[in-house]
């Protein structure tokens, strides 16, 4: 099963790079499938790829319902 998570573009390191931050984790994702990305954006982000921008309502609705998935197990 193939999963992409939202994340927050929280540093925007160079036109390939951006760091993201999913659940108070940051990490570095290749931003190259989408150009004019800003600070504050919420991405898609499936194997260190940002493959889609989505709302931040989006973005937090799926957060929670993982979140509820994950205390639930």
């Amino acid at each position: 099963m193939c999963l992409a998570i939202p994340a927050c573009v929280v540093a925007i390191l160079d036109s390939d790079t951006a760091t993201v931050d999913v659940g108070g984790i940051t990490k570095q994702i290749s931003i190259t499938l989408l150009p004019g990305l800003q600070v504050g954006d919420y991405v898609l982000v499936h194997v260190g790829f940002a493959i889609s921008r989505i709302d931040a309502r989006e973005a937090q609705a799926t957060l929670s319902l993982l979140a509820d998935m994950a205390a639930r197990s």
